[in-house]
């Protein structure tokens, strides 16, 4: 890891509900130390905040959002490709375009490398950054009244560099982790357990992430600790989540929730960590 302020951190090309950006410096002192850890592996990716940040050398990342997954090999494998179709979207900009990227993208037409534009081009213009699917797979998410759209040619260039090192996969946590061995990294960020049962959103893939999917989390995180593994953990502080980790240090980490539609529920939240170290 590079603690140097210095340097310039590469940026997520995609905003992603729960996203880690603005707690990096809060995670700072709690990362492993550089050159304690051989690899990386991050199985719920979503915009890749901490991935992008860490820069590992070796990395496995995986998710259940198939689109999500898709865009990160595009990225990875045909940058440029992506980044002149992302530069006719920058031309062509307006809310009938973007009414009309978002018919074609969940016609489920595309090929891959006009699936991810889709995706990015939906994701930076839309309303909130918000990714959000109906009952059917579809994505509606109004527009974001956005009056332009600017391609981050630089950035997705430096995000294909560091995925260039790294296995991505489409794939369910408990599998990712099968082969995950003693001196790994391991950070989860899994969809939050609800504040309350009444704020459960509708979530980035069609799958539900509650009770029965926290439990057979921490059973993971468990299995993992006694395998020699390093785990942190992203989770919202509820007592449920504090009694499930109870075993390991738990750090409480301020966060401002801007994903809401509502803007009076926007604001200060806290969230914990759990990790298996000190």
């Amino acid at each position: 890891m590079n603690l140097n302020i210095q340097k310039k951190r590469v940026e997520p090309f995609l905003k992603w509900a729960g996203g880690k950006s603005q707690l990096l410096e809060q995670f700072k002192s709690l990362f492993p130390k550089e050159g304690s850890y051989r690899r990386y592996i991050e199985p719920f990716i979503g915009g890749g905040a901490v991935f992008f940040y860490l820069e590992p050398k070796e990395a496995i990342i995986s998710d259940l959002n198939k689109d999500l997954i898709e865009a990160y090999k595009i990225v990875k494998s045909h940058p440029k490709e992506l980044i002149s179709l992302l530069k006719k979207y920058e031309k062509q900009h307006s809310k009938e375009f973007y009414l009309k990227i978002r018919d074609e993208y969940n016609a489920n037409k595309l090929d891959k490398i006009n699936k991810a534009a889709h995706l990015i081009y939906l994701n930076k213009t839309c309303f909130n950054g918000l990714y959000r699917v109906n009952s059917k797979g579809e994505f509606n998410v109004p527009f974001g009244q956005h009056k332009k759209f600017t391609v981050n040619k630089e950035g997705i260039l430096a995000a294909s560099k560091i995925l260039k090192k790294t296995k991505i996969e489409h794939t369910d946590f408990t599998q990712v982790l099968k082969n995950a061995k003693k001196g790994d990294f391991v950070y989860f960020d899994p969809p939050y357990y609800p504040l309350n049962t009444g704020s459960n959103f509708t979530t980035y893939t069609r799958e539900n992430f509650l009770e029965k999917e926290q439990e057979k989390l921490k059973e993971t995180f468990k299995k993992l600790d006694a395998r020699g593994c390093i785990l942190m953990l992203s989770n919202s502080d509820t007592p449920y989540i504090r009694k499930l980790y109870k075993e390991w240090n738990i750090t409480k980490v301020s966060a401002k929730r801007f994903i809401n539609c509502i803007a009076e529920k926007r604001g200060d939240v806290f969230e914990v960590v759990v990790r298996n170290y000190k």
